[in-house]
């Protein structure tokens, strides 16, 4: 199935999109990523999940992508004491690293905490809705003064958007989910609160290239080392959710716009998420001000924009998809898109962009029907769709996992194909591929790009015009 769009969608599965038919529904409407949130659900659910888009897959002939995203490490009040307990502004609470707690204290089962927060820092409370002030803290015992009041109950998420906290970067929990993903064979995995570059090691080697490993920022640490973040992920997902509590509202766009512009200088898959179409989990009309904001991201350059409650738990989940389809569509239509993504492109920035780059132009300036790649790890491709080129990208690649990855990139249309031995029958199987995609005319072109010697990651050298007869 090939798109009339350029931008990706991504869209969360659970209990309202789970079903085989369901998730047909919204493929055709046109998802080309599916997200399984792993702080939900059971192994067992997420495993028939899979072998119903792969099933999908097959019958449909085009490779759709499935995104694992990890729970990660999740900071949590204890029990209090009823369930519950209001505080006011300007009440002084004590907290204690206990997983329960008397009503003259608040249960905070996270040691971890005690020893890295300081007095002045901040201590947000069921997303940001109570924050407080650190006045004192020792390893036994938090003092905070309350700045916003609200209701407390079990179990509600805690942000600490000052303090960088010495966590695991990977839970046990995550352990076995990223065992059981990368088993059935998930194209990209999601790796949650990352603070620093460093995160991303353990997992990177764990995932030994089995899967594209994304890179979640949410938190205010993590924005500076943003730059060797980017450099060290497969993609960036700007998880919007946590950090826009954990930062000043009024700075996400700006620093959506910053982290977008840095992916394609590194040539890097970017999704922008959370709450993009939210009023849709119970309406089946966006609002004006989240139709802009899809639009935004659009604009923005974002390869990928995503849903997730809208899709997961939402009413109208198959609606959603259609309407952030042809938000994207409409967009990308007008006059000012072309202009704005021309403003945004950044010279290359080595040999293998300014390959990417040079093909890009001359492409273009041939009138051409479409860019070919032949891309054996992909990023020849995330080379080409970084510069924005307006033309159809077709990636050819020996694998399949590669060709699923390409479901997040920006205008790749992908197919493994691994019939191809040298660079001659690469060429010919090429054409192929774009007549059969294109319905090219005789006298049409179409630009490649691929490596000499052939066959060899990381080597794209050679760019190579083809005609059709």
């Amino acid at each position: 199935m090939i798109r009339d769009r350029r931008a990706k969608i991504v869209a969360t599965v659970g209990p309202a999109s789970a079903s085989p038919a369901m998730l047909r529904q919204l493929f055709e409407n046109g998802v080309d990523t599916f997200r399984l949130n792993f702080s939900h659900g059971d192994h067992a659910t997420h495993a028939q999940v899979i072998a119903a888009i792969r099933a999908m897959e097959a019958d449909t002939g085009t490779p759709i992508g499935i995104l694992q995203d990890l729970q990660g490490p999740k900071i949590r009040l204890g029990r209090l004491q009823d369930g519950a307990r209001m505080v006011e502004r300007g009440d002084r609470v004590k907290f204690l690293p206990a997983e329960t707690s008397d009503s003259d204290n608040l249960p905070l089962p996270h040691p971890e905490i005690f020893a890295s927060i300081r007095p002045g820092h901040r201590l947000f409370i069921d997303d940001g809705r109570v924050r407080l002030l650190v006045t004192s803290s020792r390893s036994e015992r938090i003092e905070a003064e309350v700045l916003e009041g609200g209701k407390l109950s079990d179990r509600k998420g805690v942000n600490l958007p000052d303090t960088v906290l010495d966590l695991p970067v990977l839970t046990e929990k995550d352990r076995r989910d990223l065992e059981f993903g990368l088993a059935h064979g998930v194209d990209w995995v999601a790796l949650s609160f990352v603070q620093k570059a460093s995160d991303l090691d353990e997992i990177t080697g764990i995932i030994d290239g089995r899967a594209g490993l994304v890179a979640k920022i949410e938190k205010p640490s993590a924005l500076s080392e943003i730059e060797a973040i980017i450099r060290k992920a497969d993609a960036i997902m700007v998880a919007r959710g946590d950090l826009g509590v954990e930062i000043p509202p009024e700075e996400v766009p700006a620093r959506q716009k910053e982290i977008i512009a840095l992916c394609r200088r590194e040539s890097r898959p970017v999704i922008v998420a959370t709450q993009m179409l939210e009023s849709m989990t119970a309406a089946p009309a966006p609002t004006r001000a989240e139709a802009s904001d899809v639009a935004t991201a659009i604009y923005d350059g974002a390869d990928a924009v995503m849903l997730s409650a809208e899709s997961a738990t939402g009413a109208f989940p198959a609606e959603t998809v259609a309407v952030m389809d042809r938000i994207i569509r409409s967009t990308e239509a007008h006059s000012f898109y072309a202009r704005a993504i021309a403003a945004s492109r950044e010279p290359a920035a080595s040999p293998a962009d300014a390959i990417a780059d040079t093909g890009a132009m001359l492409a273009a300036s041939l009138g051409a029907r479409a860019i070919v790649a032949y891309s054996r790890s992909g990023s020849t491709a995330a080379r080409i769709a970084a510069r924005r080129p307006f033309l159809p990208l077709i990636v050819l690649t020996r694998d399949i996992r590669i060709s699923r990855r390409m479901a997040l990139l920006w205008d790749a249309r992908s197919m493994a194909e691994d019939s191809v031995q040298d660079y001659d029958s690469m060429v010919r199987t090429a054409v192929a591929t774009s007549r059969d995609m294109l319905k090219p005319e005789a006298g049409d072109s179409i630009v490649i790009l691929s490596g000499v010697p052939f066959g060899q990651s990381g080597s794209t050298n050679n760019i190579r015009v083809a005609g059709f007869d």
